[in-house]
C-alpha cells in the first residue's frame, strides 16, 4: 500500500481541490449540536457480540434499522471533535495543500517517478514539525495469532501537550482513511457508510477507537447478510492493531537520515561487456551509446 504508483498519488493530491469537507469529512461545528446525534460512547471499544449481531436477523425493516443506527453512530462520533483536534486538522489540510502545489520527491531505495505514499507522509510530518507540531512517523507490527494474520502499518502522530489539565493528547493521522475499509464486494448499505468517512483521518485516538469498533460492526454484518466469509484482516482486533497497538516511533529527521543511507549504499550499475575492446569502440564508431546492463 505504501508504494502505491505515481497516478495513484497524484489523483489522491488532485482529488483535494474539489472541497475540504470531502477530503477530510468532518461536519461544521457551527451547522449542528450533539443533541442532532445518538451518543456513541457505548462503542468506545472491545469486540463486537456475536449474538448482538446474530439478532438483527435478515428482516428488511431490521436491515434498515441497523444500518441507519449505523450512520447515525458514524456521524456522531466523527462531529464530537475537540479544538486540538480542529487545529491540528487545519494544520494537516494545510500542509496537504502545500506538497501538492510543490509536488511529491521520492526518496526511497527505487524512487517513484511523482513520489509513493510512504514519501507522502513524511513530506506532511516535515511541514506539521515545521508548524511547530511534535509530528512523528509511526510503524506498527503485529505477529499472527489463531484470531488475526500477522502485518504492519504505517502512520502519523501528534502528541499535544499544550493542555496540562488533561495531559498528553495523542493524535493519530491517517492519510487513506477511508480507504482502509472499503470492501469491493460490500453492500450498498456498507458503502454508503463507507462514503460517510474522510479520505484523511485527524483525531484522537479514543474517536479512532469508536470509529473501528463500527465499522467492523458494519463489516461483520454486511459479509454475513451476503453470505460471505469475512476475511481476518477485516476483523476488529486486526483493525485495531493498525493504529492502536503497539508501534516505533520515528522522528522525521531520522527517517530522512535513514533514506539517505539507504540511497547511499544503492548498488552501482554494472558495465556491459560491450564497452570494453572492440566492441566498446565499434558502438562509439557508429555514433551510439554503449549498452549498459543495470541490475
Amino acid at each position: 500500500m505504501d508504494r502505491q504508483n505515481s497516478d495513484d498519488i497524484m489523483k489522491f493530491l488532485d482529488g483535494m481541490a474539489s472541497s475540504d469537507d470531502v477530503l477530510f469529512g468532518f461536519l461544521d461545528e457551527g451547522n449542528h449540536s450533539p443533541e442532532d446525534y445518538p451518543d456513541s460512547g457505548s462503542f468506545a471499544g472491545g469486540e463486537e457480540s456475536d449474538a448482538e449481531n446474530d439478532a438483527a436477523g435478515c428482516n428488511s425493516e431490521e436491515n434498515k434499522t441497523f444500518w441507519h443506527e449505523q450512520e447515525q453512530l458514524l456521524q456522531a462520533t466523527l462531529y464530537r471533535t475537540s479544538s486540538v483536534e480542529t487545529k491540528i486538522r487545519q494544520a494537516t489540510k494545510e500542509a496537504l495543500k502545500e506538497v501538492r502545489s510543490k509536488g511529491v520527491q521520492c526518496v526511497c531505495r527505487r524512487p517513484a517517478t511523482d513520489g509513493c505514499r510512504s514519501c507522502l507522509r513524511g513530506e506532511v510530518a516535515s511541514r506539521l514539525r515545521d508548524a511547530g507540531y511534535d509530528c512523528v512517523i509511526c510503524k506498527s507490527k503485529w505477529r499472527s495469532n489463531h484470531e488475526i494474520p500477522a502485518g504492519e502499518h504505517e502512520y502519523l502522530e501528534i502528541v499535544d501537550k499544550s493542555g496540562s489539565k488533561k495531559g498528553e493528547i495523542r493524535v493519530v493521522i491517517e492519510l487513506s482513511f477511508r480507504a482502509e475499509f472499503e470492501m469491493a464486494r460490500g453492500s450498498e448499505e456498507y458503502k454508503r457508510l463507507i462514503g460517510i468517512l474522510p479520505e484523511v483521518y485527524v483525531g484522537k485516538t479514543e474517536r479512532l477507537k469508536s470509529l473501528i469498533k463500527i465499522l467492523c460492526t458494519a463489516a461483520k454484518k454486511c459479509m454475513k447478510d451476503k453470505k460471505m466469509h469475512m476475511g481476518p484482516w477485516r476483523k476488529h482486533k486486526y483493525m485495531q492493531a493498525k493504529w492502536l497497538g503497539t508501534c516505533e516511533r520515528k522522528s522525521v529527521k531520522l527517517v530522512e537520515t535513514e533514506m539517505e543511507e539507504d540511497k547511499s549504499v544503492m548498488p552501482k550499475p554494472r558495465v556491459s561487456m560491450l564497452n570494453y575492446g572492440g566492441f566498446g569502440n565499434l558502438s562509439a564508431g557508429m555514433g551510439r551509446p554503449a549498452a549498459v546492463a543495470v541490475v
